[in-house]
């Protein structure tokens, strides 16, 4: 991606009148000096901190960690709440799990403290799940600040989340398109985020994707030039990379990146399936829960229409799960996560909207029903499970037409899968009864017409995009994604060039 594509001029991060000294681009943790033109309170990282007290943060703060179990700061955490606090911009890459939403929560709510008012901070993530999970984080961080924070997402109220902006929250979480669409309806709300001390973008690989390009640059109109812009993410990209190197030497630069990584205490395995019985083995494997002791699991699968018909076969087979995808409206999908995260369903059948930034921690399974195209996807699924030090299995359901994208997953993590121990005939005992109830759940799935909806869908979508321009323009985009990712994911060392 070319560095104009999403800077402007008010986007001091990423000033194209930058140094053009590039940052260093070593794997172990790395930090970029601040110029002396940027506006900054500098204050010195604390030599080895070991304590949230000794980051800089307010006593209210550190009870806080205390209080929600935080014993000790992580080191994404040890590096860059100071330099947060000292008013730096900062670009931060961690694996997943490591701690990254407290790293710029708990600073921002330190500075909001001293000075309260609203909107302090806006908070762009690119999914609905994400956005409120995050917001979660917030509130119980900031539970002793009286802290006014708002979820603004597609397929709730826009009227009710316009009014909820308008009162000026202290803290604005949303995903880009839904933001877009009010700050252009209403004439009013651009100023609500005139005097915006933070923009944080989490997932920042995925939120700066091209795909996001034009409701970043409506968001990126309406924020003031000396707010603190906060990247975090857990790979980096060849548009973070564009990014970092023009913005220079202006930005304090964090990296504890190795490439697709996947953490020791995960068990990574794989079972070799006919594909015409796959949905077989998935009821068998979820079946033997109980018996190894795992509280939940995530079901990951590739399309939307995958996730209807699993969850009505389940349903009819009286296993209990719930479906997150987005064919379901927003209030369906938040009822399915909230079942899922408070143990009333051990099941979650999901796309990948659930890949990311998602932190539930009775997940112990992770099932790949469908290989992914790319081993970047492979690495965020499998990080739903074995988080903070905690062991997890991961077992992915490979046919004969998924070989190939294994190899590649395995070339990439530098690791290969284990073979999940499984007896085919004890797998086949429930073969005819799987059968019926799958012919059933198919039936079912013909009746509350989801393949209409679907085409629907895409039909409406096309006449949209064909309306603004953009359908051959995405088209492009996604040509030349995919070529730079299929040669990014051949070589795993790729992405620190």
């Amino acid at each position: 991606m070319e560095s104009e594509t999403l800077i402007e001029d008010g986007f001091r991060l990423f000033s194209s009148s930058s140094s053009s000294s590039k940052p260093s681009k070593s794997t172990t943790p790395t930090t970029t000096t601040t110029s002396a033109v940027t506006k900054t309170l500098t204050l010195p990282t604390p030599p080895n901190p070991t304590t949230f007290a000794n980051l800089g943060l307010a006593p209210w703060a550190v009870s806080i960690c205390a209080a929600l179990r935080m014993k000790r700061p992580t080191p994404v955490q040890c590096s860059c709440i100071p330099r947060i606090i000292a008013g730096e911009d900062v670009l931060g890459l961690a694996e997943t799990g490591s701690g990254k939403t407290a790293a710029f929560a708990l600073p921002i709510l330190h500075r909001l403290a001293l000075d309260p008012f609203g909107v302090f901070a806006l908070v762009i993530t690119p999914t609905r799940e994400l956005a409120y999970q995050l917001a979660d984080q917030f509130r119980a961080l900031g539970s002793c600040l009286n802290l006014r924070c708002v979820v603004v997402v597609g397929g709730m109220d826009s009227v009710g989340q316009a009014r909820a902006l308008a009162a000026r929250p202290h803290v604005v979480v949303s995903t880009p398109g839904r933001l877009k669409v009010l700050v252009e309806g209403n004439s009013d709300l651009p100023a609500v985020f005139a005097k915006t001390k933070f923009l944080v973008l989490d997932e920042a690989d995925r939120v700066l994707d091209v795909g996001f390009e034009e409701e970043l640059r409506v968001i990126f109109r309406c924020l003031p030039e000396d707010r603190q812009t906060l990247l975090f993410s857990a790979t980096m990209t060849d548009n973070l990379q564009a990014l970092l190197e023009v913005s220079a030497n202006k930005s304090y630069f964090y990296q504890a990146y190795e490439g697709f990584k996947t953490v020791e205490s995960l068990k990574q395995q794989y079972v070799f399936v006919p594909k015409r019985v796959k949905y077989v083995y998935l009821l068998h494997i979820l079946s033997k829960m109980e018996e190894k002791g795992m509280r939940s699991a995530i079901v990951f699968v590739s399309t939307c229409r995958s996730c209807h018909l699993l969850s009505l076969l389940l349903e009819e087979l009286d296993q209990s799960a719930v479906a997150l995808h987005s064919y379901k409206s927003q209030a369906l999908r938040l009822s399915a996560l909230n079942r899922f995260k408070s143990g009333q369903v051990p099941v979650l059948l999901a796309t990948d909207v659930a890949s990311r930034g998602l932190d539930i921690p009775t997940v112990d399974l992770v099932l790949n029903y469908d290989i992914p195209r790319y081993p970047r996807d492979y690495v965020h699924r499998v990080g739903r499970t074995a988080r903070a030090g905690r062991g997890g299995l991961s077992v992915s359901l490979v046919t004969q037409n998924d070989v190939d994208l294994v190899h590649k997953i395995e070339d990439v993590i530098g690791k290969q899968l284990d073979t999940y121990e499984c007896k085919e005939n004890e797998v086949l005992d429930e073969f005819t009864k799987v059968c019926k109830a799958k012919r059933v759940a198919k039936m079912k799935m013909i009746d509350d017409g989801f393949d209409d909806k679907v085409k629907a869908r895409k039909a409406q979508k096309q006449k949209s995009l064909a309306e603004k321009g953009l359908l051959k323009k995405r088209k492009w985009n996604r040509s030349k994604k995919g070529q730079k990712r299929a040669k990014t994911e051949q070589d795993p060392h790729q992405d620190r060039s």
